[in-house]
């Protein structure tokens, strides 16, 4: 189980080593969507703010696996 845990995460560094900017990017592409979807519909999503949260968790990550590779 752990050799497989060890794959992923070295393929997964590999991926991102090359892209940087990706999960910053995808994180901004969230917080837009944030503030579409309400405008768009009433649904749960739109008025928890999910992707508001989701998208700022995953640019600073993706910020700080930047700087870490």
């Amino acid at each position: 189980m752990m050799e497989i845990l060890s794959k992923i995460i070295d393929k997964l560094s590999a991926f991102f080593a090359a892209r940087k900017g990706l999960l910053p990017l995808l994180g901004i592409g969230m917080v837009i969507l944030n503030f579409l979807l309400p405008l768009l519909t009433q649904h749960f999503i739109a008025t928890s703010d999910l992707f508001l949260h989701l998208g700022i968790i995953v640019a600073v990550l993706g910020i700080m696996l930047a700087w870490a590779l």
